[in-house]
């Protein structure tokens, strides 16, 4: 026996695939039902009550019956005497005798009625109950073959819980609600002005507006939501208990019905109460989208239930054939009447009998209900397979909803999927429209506004915003499905920086950005409508974006006309040939252009630069190890004052700068250059104040060098140079000259001719000793880093270094610090780095004062009169005191 706790998930699965059933499964349902109790009463009575009744119908008597069996000669009673009669019977009782008497005993009309039953009943009147019984099992068993075949139970069983979960979700009666609204602010504007109804005239059919009320979901049967609880009251129940006899079930979609009211302009201005989600609805209506999105892609894979449905459609009627086909020849044989010629004449007296069955009539009537409920059963099924068949089932496109709503954006659906929407519009038209909720674009965007609007709200976005160094507001978002609307209020906001967002919308609201000058996109499929599209023309100056294809590069962006800086981080090239290297398009709206910053991995540098050649004042291109092999578009470029190409893979000095005359700053940092030979033909470049040459190959500075008089800064960290070239120090403007990571081993007595020298690093090198006169002509050395060399001393003087404030001796052979380093009072509060046992070899008072913190707002202050280096960074007094005497520790 089965418990009722057993039988539960049996009944509930059962109420569940109703919703999959249309009307034609559920009537041939019940004609199965029928032909299995008709099959079963049959077979009932069979086999209680299956004998036939014979009597003889011949005169044929043999010699040794007339000894047993009195004759009475003349007719013979059909019938036998009924048992209840006593055998002696006064004359007196007795009637006239009628018919020809037989004289048959009990036993021998059962022997009669067994041979009989046997030998001369037809098969088919003797089995057809059987047969009935096990074709109605047979068509029971394929009749839900389709919901329970192991490929297509499990997606149909995924199909019901999710549309009961978008039943349940309280975010498909909001969006249908909205949807409802809008389709009524629609309907309004484009409805023309009536004049006001007669008082005579009969009550208007229900306009458009009625219908789409009724289909939003709120007054639906299907969300049973009262009046009072719409803000907070429970989910709608699952469709699988909701009853199938609900009257607004016929309203559906884009039906043709149309219903009186009295008073529809009433329904139109009614306010419509809006559902406001909580985070935990918001959450579980996001991950319905997804789940959904999940189960759309894995059911359009395939058509397994179409083809199991179709194919169980044609099994059942080629049974519903086969039958009929076996059975009309059964019926011209099919009798309960009939002659039996038995052979044992000698044991009974008679050789032909007349023999019927006891359920005849009974059995008559069953086969006729059982061949008329067999008939309708085909019909159905033929008009199954005709609708199959004239049907494009495996195509669904929610044709009326886009027709009479707004959400008009949900997709088509293909396969399993569009065969489970459409046996569930057989159904309920209402259910699919629920469904449509969490297929629809547009609504998993207003559910993802709604919950960025709700958890990045105003308040939120400014307590993220921040001042950089230059002042300028920054804000900073990660991560996000899309940019919150709450983000167009910020109007002070100068950069906005956005990283990994999958859809980054800026609508007209913009505009309210106003102070918006920077932007950055980091991996950001960023869209732009064409009224916010005519803001960022108008305002925004700088962009950075950063991608992996040059096609995720938005095609808005060459249209941006403001534009003065702009930054292209990613693989603007394509395997293959030059030509093929650059795939970001026209510049050539792009008229303001001063700085256009590349990094990524080109061939050659792109033509299409020649339509900002003219306004563009520096290129920088970062190649990522990949070889530049065509400079040629450069010579264009004539009024071009910076140019980097680092990481490009260069062996010589590029020809094409002898065309840049108005350059002043060449970057060739990280590349592969070995000789410098052609510097004497960067003599005419006149304007060259800063050369860096660094994270090269480079084994001799020749002495052209001496041709680039104004220098002011160079840059030769990280080569291969042994000595430097007396004509290195006939460069009198120079003021910076980086040759740290390098291999010298001294350094030429000419360098005190560069008076005008403020930042010389000449660490990681193998220098054992300074130029005595470096301290003495230099009077405008202000940092001096001889870090990681072999010193053994300091020359004197370096007193008259009034204006030195850093000085790096860490990592040498040095015994002791001279004591003229108390007279440096730049050196005081930590700019000077050294061990701290080496510290501790000069005089208490020379450590005292240069541990004192310097405070004295004299020449040197931090903010106008300590340039920035690049070899050596800015720390605060308390940062370089911290960081000695952690390495003195360590």
């Amino acid at each position: 026996m089965f418990s009722l706790s057993e039988l539960a998930p049996l009944t509930q699965q059962q109420n569940s695939c109703k919703l999959l059933k249309p009307w034609w499964e559920v009537f041939m349902d019940y004609l199965v039902v029928l032909m299995l109790m008709t099959s079963v009463l049959a077979c009932t009575e069979q086999l209680s009550r299956d004998r036939v009744v014979c009597i003889p119908s011949d005169t044929l008597v043999t010699a040794n019956t007339s000894n047993s069996i009195p004759s009475a000669g003349g007719d013979v009673d059909l019938t036998p005497p009924p048992k209840h009669i006593p055998r002696k019977v006064g004359p007196s009782l007795h009637s006239a005798a009628q018919g020809r008497r037989t004289h048959l005993v009990y036993q021998q009309y059962v022997y009669i009625s067994q041979v009989c039953y046997h030998e001369a009943l037809p098969l088919c009147s003797r089995f057809f109950p059987y047969m009935a019984l096990l074709q109605s099992l047979v068509l029971v068993a394929s009749g839900s073959f389709w919901l329970h075949f192991p490929h297509t139970s499990s997606r149909i069983e995924q199909f019901l819980a999710i549309l009961a979960k978008c039943c349940e979700s309280p975010w498909t009666s909001q969006a249908l609600s909205h949807a409802a609204r809008q389709e009524n602010i629609q309907e309004v504007k484009r409805r023309p002005p009536q004049p006001p109804p007669s008082s005579d005239s009969s009550s208007p059919p229900v306009n458009h507006t009625y219908r789409s009320s009724i289909d939003s979901g709120t007054d639906s049967p299907f969300l049973k939501r009262s009046d009072s609880a719409s803000l907070a009251g429970p989910p709608s129940p699952c469709p699988s208990t909701i009853s199938c006899n609900s009257t607004m079930s016929s309203i559906s979609v884009g039906s043709g019905e149309h219903f009186p009211v009295s008073k529809p302009s009433v329904i139109v201005d009614r306010p419509r109460e809006v559902i406001i989600l909580d985070k935990s609805d918001g959450e579980q209506a996001r991950a319905l989208f997804e789940r959904v999105r999940k189960f759309r892609s894995h059911c359009e894979s395939s058509a397994v239930i179409y083809k199991v449905y179709l194919a169980q459609t044609i099994f059942k009627l080629l049974m519903v054939m086969l039958i009929v086909s076996y059975t009309i020849p059964f019926l011209s044989s099919l009798s309960f009447n009939h002659i039996c010629h038995l052979g044992q004449s000698a044991l009974v007296g008679y050789a032909t009998f007349e023999c019927i069955h006891v359920l005849s009539s009974l059995l008559t009537k069953l086969l006729v209900v059982y061949l008329m409920l067999l008939g309708l059963y085909g019909l159905l099924n033929f008009y199954t397979l005709s609708w199959i068949c004239h049907s494009c089932l495996r195509q669904y496109s929610f044709r009326s909803l886009k027709e009479w709503w707004s959400l008009r954006d949900v997709p088509d659906l293909t396969n399993d999927l569009a065969f489970l929407v459409h046996m569930l519009d057989q159904y309920d038209p209402l259910l699919a429209q629920r469904l449509s909720v969490f297929l629809s674009p547009v609504s998993e965007s207003r559910l993802v506004e709604e919950s960025l609007e709700r958890r990045w709200g105003e308040e939120q976005l400014h307590a993220m915003t921040s001042v950089d160094g230059d002042g300028c507001t920054r804000l900073q978002l990660v991560a996000l499905p899309r940019l919150p609307p709450a983000l167009f209020t910020l109007s002070q906001l100068q950069v906005l920086k956005l990283e990994l967002i999958t859809n980054a919308r800026f609508t007209a609201q913009v505009a309210n950005m106003s102070s918006l000058r920077e932007l950055h996109l980091y991996h950001c499929t960023a869209t732009v409508v064409p009224s916010a599209l005519a803001v960022l023309q108008e305002r925004l100056e700088v962009l950075q974006l950063t991608f992996t294809q040059a096609s995720e590069i938005p095609n808005w962006v060459l249209s941006l006309r403001s534009l003065h800086e702009l930054h292209l981080s990613g693989r603007l090239s394509s395997e293959g040939s030059v030509g093929r290297s650059w795939a970001l398009g026209s510049l050539r709206q792009l008229r303001h252009l001063r700085v256009l910053v590349i990094r990524g991995m080109l061939q050659r540098i792109p033509g299409e630069l020649c339509e900002v050649a003219g306004s563009l004042v520096r290129l920088e291109i970062c190649n990522e190890r990949t070889r530049l092999l065509v400079l040629t578009g450069l010579k264009r470029m004539v009024d071009l004052t910076e140019l980097h190409l680092q990481d490009c893979q260069l062996e010589r000095l590029p020809s094409a700068l002898l065309a840049l005359t108005n350059l002043r700053t060449l970057d060739l940092q990280h590349n592969n250059l070995r000789t410098l030979e052609e510097l004497l033909s960067l003599a005419h470049l006149r304007r060259l104040s800063c050369l860096k040459l660094a994270y090269n190959r480079i084994l001799v500075l020749p002495a052209s060098i001496g041709v680039l008089r104004g220098l002011e800064l160079l840059d030769l960290s990280n080569n291969q140079l042994k000595s430097l070239p007396p004509a290195l120090f006939t460069l009198r403007r120079l003021r910076r000259l980086l040759l740290s990571g390098n291999l010298l081993k001294e350094l030429p007595l000419e360098v005190k001719a560069l008076k005008l020298i403020t930042e010389l690093d000449l660490s990681g090198n193998r220098l054992e000793s300074l130029p005595s006169d470096l301290f003495g002509s230099c009077l405008e050395l202000r940092i001096l880093n001889v870090a990681h060399n072999s010193l053994g001393s300091l020359p004197c003087g370096i007193a008259a270094l009034s204006q030195l404030y850093r000085l790096d001796l860490r990592g040498n052979n040095l015994e002791e610090l001279p004591v003229e380093l108390g007279c440096c009072s730049g050196l005081c509060g930590g700019g000077l780095l050294v061990e701290n046992w080496l510290f501790l070899s000069l005089p208490p008072h020379v450590r005292d004062t240069l541990s004192h913190s310097y405070t004295t707002s004299g020449t040197y202050s931090e903010d106008h009169s300590r340039p920035e280096s690049d070899s050596f960074p800015y720390f605060s007094p308390t940062q370089w005191s911290f960081f000695s005497a952690l390495e003195s520790q360590i």
